[in-house]
């Protein structure tokens, strides 16, 4: 993968070519990624890479992600990125909840790198993976806030422990699941600060488990 500094220039390469008058300056990259200044400023210190801004800057300009990131000819990878992409949806945070699902039509294509195809499953089960977006703390440090999760919402057996997003009266979440003995389920936020919950299985509907994270570790 490139580093923080050659992504950035080019950022500043795709946004020179868009017809941009004069020098393409480091504001210039936070503002089409969608960040402050001073975000953006601390991001490049601290050689973070913000993948989610990212992602939804190359749906928007329709450049591959695998040249941004990986520097690899757009070309060499229409035979395999074309057949392998799940569905994005940028607009739903999951975990701090008031989330949901949108229509069919507001989910964006995710191209998928074939190195990617066996932690979601394989190829076949592409059709099952969900992308969404997490925000808050209460999963850290297992999730992170800007994290990208991947739903297999073929999933939703929560027999055995996992990680699994669902929603409730009060919205979307992602939680861990325990079922207990006496046939309820624990809710356990990975952030000690959150305290326990414990619900009935009918109090919510599982979306699906997560199966894989996309983004920065803090």
């Amino acid at each position: 993968m490139l580093l923080v500094n050659e992504i950035i220039e080019k950022l500043k390469d795709v946004l020179s070519a868009d017809g941009k008058i004069g020098k393409v300056f480091d504001k210039d990259v936070a503002g089409a990624l969608g960040l402050s200044q001073v975000n953006f400023a601390t991001m490049k210190n601290r050689s973070k890479i913000p993948y989610d801004k990212i992602l939804d800057f190359c749906a928007l300009k329709k450049i591959s992600i695998n040249w941004l990131l990986y520097n690899q000819n757009p070309n060499s990878l229409l035979d395999s990125t074309d057949k392998y992409w799940i569905k994005y949806f940028p607009s739903v945070n999951v975990s701090a909840g008031g989330g949901a699902y949108e229509d069919d039509d507001t989910y964006e294509k995710l191209e998928v790198p074939p190195y990617f195809i066996n932690m979601l499953g394989g190829s076949e089960n592409l059709k099952n993976i969900d992308a969404i977006n997490v925000v808050g703390d209460s999963m850290e440090p297992t999730l992170n806030t800007d994290n990208i999760i991947f739903l297999d919402i073929s999933k939703k057996d929560f027999a055995k422990e996992g990680i699994y997003a669902f929603t409730t009266t009060h919205g979307l979440f992602v939680k861990r699941i325990q079922r207990r003995v006496d046939g309820k389920l624990d809710v356990i936020s990975d952030n000690k600060e959150y305290p326990l919950q414990i619900i009935d299985k009918s109090d919510l509907n599982i979306l699906g488990k997560v199966i894989g994270s996309f983004g920065m570790v803090y």
